[in-house]
């Protein structure tokens, strides 16, 4: 098991033991965290509200409302909660709840298996990426809960344990995907938005549903052992405690780091030996990037980074050292990111795709002013349009890219580009730096023509206009993104249809 290195600048909480064990079994968990103290409904509600915990897979809504509303329509309906535990983390720039799975995994079963008790659950279900450290380690540390015995009971878990293993992908960890996945459907978004607590078709096997991420329960065992007032001694009294970011290295796996809430960036880079290079991406691929001068004094809080311009998310920073091309980068993440979408609304199935293609132009110098406009015109376009947040997301990217590196991207507007290589230091899966393992061998398909043969004859722009479009002379010009699942369809028409038989499909090996 790939075990995430962890540091901590501060007092060890969620991180605590982590020094002596590559992984706490149950036994070494209890030595290291102490008992778990019972604690009924109201005062766990209290307790959540207290130190104002909210959610840290990205959206930091609050705890405490998401249960009360679950809890409302529980009590209203008759029927018991379902605790949801997210720690699929497709972010490739994220490792924290990696970390927890593969190093301290009864710290979340804890932080659940205490909302399930007070909150009169029927079961919980940890959803897992497949393939990731929560695959083996989670069910491990269910079993030595169920095994263990202590003055005679028979299990240390309050209500049946679920562990369920999702696709790797970046979308399948939204709310409602995971809850699609649970329940044995595509681990897509819903076209429709709907609230989990509210159970019927939005929760788990219709009932109220409490879903939050790994290290959100995680903390709600630190701050149960420790109360409000000693879990409020560091941090920011708007947002007490610690918080776990994960800082991307080049060249090295990524590095988990857990830091009192409100820590400057700049003591935490330089406390990691991190250079701050020519621009900070905060909160991952869905965040936004910060110049260095603006980063380096910005707290690593919520407030702190909205104030700077970016936003916390999951807690992932990445550095761009200066040695590599800013747009050619952006270009390669915004690639991916068009690929990772659910394809059920225009801004995924066509807007994220056009502006990773001129993108891609305009990192190669080929672009020119044209291209620039048409990311800009097509990005802002799918802001606000789309069924879930993926979109807006991977336009808050771009967008702040295009800011942040305005001096690199006028270089490239001109045709000269920058001269300076891509070397892919903005990690995708697979790569160093990662979190997530490559794709499956064969899984991401392109599109090639052989030009002795073609024609220009233009049928396959009419059969994929997705993913062809006729140049001035009349020849089809396909962009450089890999094409998406949904997608694979039309390229195989238009593949098979071809009169010269000039297409063909081609995978990854």
């Amino acid at each position: 098991m790939n075990v995430p290195e962890v540091l901590r600048l501060g007092p060890a909480r969620l991180t605590s033991g982590l020094d002596q064990h590559a992984r706490l079994d149950l036994t070494d968990h209890r030595t290291a965290h102490g008992p778990l103290p019972r604690v009924d409904r109201a005062g766990l509600l209290e307790l959540a509200e207290r130190i104002d915990l909210r959610g840290r897979g990205g959206a930091g809504f609050p705890f405490a409302r998401k249960a009360r509303a679950a809890l409302a329509t529980s009590d209203r309906t008759g029927k018991p909660l379902v605790i949801v535990v997210n720690a699929t983390e497709g972010e490739p720039a994220s490792a924290k709840d990696r970390m927890l799975l593969a190093r301290t995994p009864h710290l979340i079963l804890d932080g659940a298996c205490l909302a399930a008790a007070a909150f009169g659950a029927e079961e919980i279900v940890v959803g897992v990426g497949a393939e990731g450290p929560g695959e083996t380690s989670m069910p491990r540390a269910v079993a030595e809960r169920e095994s263990a015995g202590e003055n005679g009971a028979a299990t240390l878990l309050p209500c049946p344990v679920r562990v369920m293993c999702l696709p790797e992908r970046f979308v399948a960890g939204e709310s409602g995907a995971l809850i699609r996945g649970i329940s044995g459907l595509p681990a897509v978004p819903p076209a429709r938005k709907a609230r989990a607590t509210d159970g019927g078709d939005a929760g788990v096997r219709g009932r109220p549903t409490l879903l939050s991420n790994a290290e959100t329960y995680a903390q709600l065992a630190v701050a149960a052992r420790l109360g409000p007032d000693a879990y409020a001694v560091v941090g920011t009294s708007a947002e007490p405690g610690t918080v776990l970011l994960t800082l991307t290295r080049a060249d090295l796996p990524p590095l988990v780091v857990e830091v009192p809430a409100g820590a400057r960036m700049g003591v935490v880079l330089d406390a990691c030996g991190i250079e701050p290079g020519q621009g900070l991406l905060v909160g991952g691929y869905h965040g936004a990037w910060l110049r260095p001068q603006d980063a380096a004094h910005a707290p690593l809080s919520r407030a702190g980074l909205a104030a700077a311009g970016g936003t916390f998310g999951a807690g992932a920073v990445l550095s761009l050292p200066n040695d590599t091309c800013p747009i050619g980068e952006v270009a390669r993440v915004a690639s991916w990111l068009a690929t990772q979408s659910a394809g059920q609304c225009g801004p995924c199935r066509l807007g994220l795709p056009n502006a990773a293609d001129a993108l891609a132009q305009l990192a190669t110098a080929g672009g020119g002013p044209s291209a620039l406009d048409e990311a800009r015109r097509t990005i802002s376009a799918v802001r606000g349009r789309g069924a879930c947040a993926h979109p807006d997301g991977t336009a808050r990217f771009i967008l702040s890219a295009l800011a942040v590196f305005a001096d690199d991207l006028a270089v490239h507007e001109s045709g000269r580009g920058c001269g300076r290589p891509v070397r892919g230091l903005l990690p995708l899966p697979g790569e160093t730096g990662s979190a997530l393992p490559a794709p499956a061998a064969g899984t991401e398909a392109a599109l090639e023509v052989d030009w002795a043969r073609c024609d220009g004859h233009g049928l396959c722009a009419a059969l994929a206009p997705e993913l062809i479009t006729l140049g001035p002379h009349g020849y089809p010009v396909i962009g450089t993104t890999p094409i998406a699942p949904w997608l694979e369809h039309g390229a195989r028409r238009a593949v098979n249809q071809c009169p010269a038989l000039a297409l063909r499909l081609t995978r990854r090996d």
